[in-house]
């Protein structure tokens, strides 16, 4: 397929700068992929479409405030860091991103709140370092809860504020690691969850750090081309087993809660439908056409045009059909993004 195939516009009245409150209120557009129907729902109305012996994976992953400010030595100036990925937690070795880029190079100290420093050791990229914490036997994630930014979307036209750092987050994130959210999760209440597991659904987790690639537009023509960025991926044993229970018996559906489980699930498959468990780092690419082996069943949010989430999305609704949905939320008042309503495809 073309990246044009994956355009489509998108005005700035339409992202939401802010989540629905509550969370579970938004819109919920519902694609049966059978009958090829659309309709309007709230998330609440989830329930509808669940059955007993169905299971809800979801995404445990935790958004930690990436964006940090500090200066170099012998400086005052501002430098923008942007925490990527934990490289090594005895060394303290991380990637990250800089801002002003031309002012921070190998060898500069940068000092931030807390008495956090850290050394600029390699370039990675254009705006890419990698960086060695120097503040010893300090937990990194503890000190950042404190002094670090929410890295709420790009375009997100706002600042990010304290209310961010519960708004940007799932009510069940457990494990720190991820710069962008698992967005097709933060419309889930606890109360909702509850009335789900008693329903007679399993709900089971998997991790899945989602990267600022999240974000980052496919740039060559021929998506085949596309080289994701690798991601942390754990499914554990206990997951694998309902998983594979349940498609052995054929007791319920796979449930897939956004394009990060659907990815981790994709990724650790068996040509059979089965789930390997255990860590890995995955750059799993899924666009059309492909045969989806374990998920049956997705709820994701309305995706940024010519972004590998859409095209997860496409593959498993059918590109025509879903930018026929899309059309149709644009003109009845849908928000799209991290902070916007929901889809669920089944």
């Amino acid at each position: 397929m073309r990246l044009s195939d994956f355009k489509y516009p998108v005005s700035k009245s339409q992202i939401a700068l802010y989540p629905k409150e509550p969370r579970d209120k938004c819109k919920m557009m519902v694609l049966d992929r059978l009958k090829k129907t659309i309709t309007d729902k709230k998330f609440s109305d989830i329930t509808d479409y669940f059955k007993k012996g169905d299971l809800l994976v979801l995404n445990d992953t935790k958004v930690f405030p990436a964006k940090l400010y500090g200066h170099k030595e012998k400086t005052s100036a501002k430098i923008e860091v942007f925490l990527l990925r934990e490289l090594n937690r005895q060394t303290g070795l991380w990637d990250v991103l800089v801002e002003p880029a031309r002012k921070v190079r190998v060898g500069n100290k940068l000092y931030f709140e807390g008495n956090l420093v850290a050394e600029v050791v390699d370039n990675t990229t254009s705006r890419g370092r990698t960086i060695r914490f120097l503040t010893p036997d300090a937990d990194i994630y503890k000190v950042v809860e404190k002094i670090g930014l929410m890295p709420i979307p790009p375009y997100i036209k706002r600042d990010p504020d304290e209310k961010d750092k519960t708004r940007y987050q799932t009510v069940y994130a457990k494990v720190p690691g991820a710069v962008a959210a698992p967005a097709a999760g933060l419309h889930f209440t606890p109360e909702l969850i509850a009335k789900i597991k008693k329903m007679g659904v399993h709900i089971h987790f998997i991790t899945l750090h989602p990267g600022l690639s999240t974000f980052r537009k496919v740039e060559v023509e021929d998506v085949s081309k596309h080289k994701m960025d690798s991601e942390y991926c754990s499914v554990s044993y206990e997951t694998s087993q309902a998983i594979n229970k349940a498609k052995d018996s054929r007791s319920g559906r796979v449930i897939a809660c956004g394009t990060t489980v659907a990815r981790a699930l994709e990724s650790n498959a068996t040509i059979d439908g089965h789930i390997k468990f255990g860590q890995n780092w995955t750059d799993k690419f899924v666009y059309p056409p492909y045969e989806f082996k374990v998920v049956d069943a997705l709820i994701t949010n309305f995706q940024q045009p010519e972004s590998t989430p859409l095209m997860l999305a496409a593959a498993f609704a059918e590109r025509d059909f879903l930018f026929k949905a899309y059309k149709q939320a644009a003109k009845t008042g849908y928000k799209f993004f991290s902070y916007g309503d929901s889809m669920f495809i089944h």
